[in-house]
């Protein structure tokens, strides 16, 4: 139950300037997806991992925000969200450094599962301390609108930012770009932002916690595995340890007074359509843009910077759909403008499926703005349909499972479409008697092992692996098509909430938002 017992007070310079620094972890965030898909080619050279090494290397981060992002919310209204912010900031920092620095893929997979858990701390407590900071409606939607946005900007200066130093410096200096960005959240944090803490809140419950990394990551590993090796014993009894652990975590949570997750709002049919949208959507991103990145320097040659370069037109479009959605939500149904948008995505999913190794590098870049722009107005609105589908008294747990749906969403992506793309490229590649086993797993093995061959055979090598790493791209492409149109169709049919108009009424649907994590 939500009690006023005041007008709402008017945010002034301090309030603002604390939203700039809870941008921040955001920016960054974002930034550190796009920088590290662009320095795959590099660590894959410098470290060489494993095919398997490498999807863990990019994955375990998200797999560990999204397993402790519900619990970090939790754990923030116990001890206060500042507090766990500024923790998680400098454990994140901390953990940057560590990432820079190692000197094999097992040490740098650690540093990325100790990142995860970090970042997991970053995205609840600051939406948090925005509903704290921000006590006028109107003024609250335009500060998570800016909040939102950032993670946009991100994306458009993660490839030219990560680009210009994997032009000039070695691979690890892009996990350093974090440790300014925390360092300034350090200094400014206990200046401009309020704490708060739930005096009321429920017990964190840690055997729940354990349950739900126990259903996520057995899981996605079984589902790593199948994907590259086929069926085999291990991985289908990884999986039915994940879903046991499902089964065991949803049970708990309905005997529990104060759950890490409430599933009873999986009763509404426009919540879980919005959620299942959100879901598909970033799996769907998440693979696509881990080899569209690796095409543009693997395939089309491309150095570091230049393929930042010509990633920016996606960004840009990213930006332009995330800020313009919410004006034509106010005109239209909000489900219609997402369809719209998903429209638009599988257009540009199908110029990834057709693309080519010799002539594609403008095609993917155009279908790969259109894949981007379209998911703008989801980016935009789809949290707000997810919370709003919601009752006001629960929209704190809403915004958690839309925030863990969208960081597994791209995880998995990764795991799935990233095993599923180099599995198609690996039973299409025409390897030589001397590579040795494993050397051409990846595109990236296989060009740097043809440095050694006999110029015919390292040609041979080369147009074979470029059109074998083509071929995955493209199933992902035909693949992420049909989904985008299913979800399309699914949003369109499921979700009846009207345009959101404006004066009171927008101030109202701002409300739940503006709760998100308490």
């Amino acid at each position: 139950m939500s009690t006023t017992v005041e007008p709402p007070r008017q945010a002034g310079p301090k309030e603002w300037l604390g939203l700039a620094v809870l941008a921040l972890p955001t920016l960054l965030l974002s930034i550190d997806v796009s920088v590290l898909h662009l320095a795959v080619p590099h660590i894959s050279e410098a470290l060489d991992p494993s095919a398997s090494q490498m999807l863990w290397i990019i994955d375990i981060y998200g797999f560990l925000i999204a397993g402790f992002l519900v619990t970090m919310g939790t754990l923030g209204d116990r001890v206060g969200r500042r507090k766990l912010l500024l923790i998680g900031a400098a454990a994140f920092g901390l953990a940057s450094v560590a990432a820079a620095y190692a000197d094999d893929p097992a040490t740098l997979i650690a540093a990325r599962a100790l990142l995860g858990v970090a970042g997991a701390t970053l995205m609840p407590s600051t939406l948090a301390l925005i509903s704290n900071m921000f006590a006028d409606a109107r003024q609250r939607g335009i500060a998570i609108a800016v909040w939102v946005t950032m993670f946009s900007v991100g994306i458009a200066l993660g490839p030219v930012v990560g680009g210009a130093m994997l032009e000039f410096f070695w691979w690890g200096s892009v996990f350093l770009l974090g440790v300014p960005i925390m360092a300034l959240l350090l200094l400014a944090g206990p200046v401009l932002l309020p704490e708060y803490r739930d005096e009321d809140a429920g017990r964190l419950d840690l055997i729940s916690v354990v349950l739900s990394l126990a259903a996520i990551l057995p899981v996605i590993y079984g589902l790593k595995e199948i994907a590259k090796d086929g069926l085999s014993p291990v991985p289908v009894l990884a999986l039915l340890a994940g879903l046991a652990g499902a089964v065991l975590f949803v049970r708990r949570q309905r005997t529990l007074d104060s759950p890490l997750l409430d599933f009873g709002l999986f009763g509404n049919p426009t919540f879980r359509a919005a959620l299942v949208t959100l879901l598909v959507s970033m799996l769907v991103a998440g693979g696509t843009y881990l080899f569209v990145t690796q095409f543009l320097q693997l395939v089309g040659g491309l150095s570091p910077m230049r393929a930042g370069l010509y990633l920016l037109p996606a960004a840009i479009a990213l930006i332009v759909t995330s800020v313009v959605s919410p004006i034509a939500a106010s005109r239209f149904r909000p489900a219609h403008v997402v369809a719209v948008g998903l429209v638009l995505s599988a257009a540009g999913h199908v110029m990834l499926a057709t693309a080519d190794s010799t002539s594609g590098i403008a095609q993917v870049v155009t279908g790969f703005a259109f894949v981007y722009g379209g998911g703008g107005p989801l980016i935009a609105l789809g949290t707000d349909i997810v919370v709003g589908s919601a009752p006001p008294e629960q929209a704190g747990s809403a915004s958690a499972i839309s925030e863990t749906s969208t960081e597994l969403g791209m995880a998995l992506g990764v795991a799935t479409l990233g095993s599923l793309g180099t599995a198609v490229y690996r039973g299409g590649v025409d390897l030589p008697a001397q590579i040795q086993d494993g050397t051409g797993d990846t595109l990236a093995g296989a060009l740097e092992a043809a440095r050694d061959l006999p110029a015919d055979v390292a040609a041979a090598l080369t147009e074979s692996g470029r059109a074998a790493f083509t071929d995955g791209m493209n199933v992902i492409g035909g693949l992420g098509a049909l989904l985008a149109l299913g979800s399309a169709v699914l949003v369109a049919a499921v979700i009846k909430s009207p345009p959101t108009g404006g004066g009171d009424g927008s101030a109202a649907e701002a409300e739940p938002v503006a709760s998100a994590s308490d």
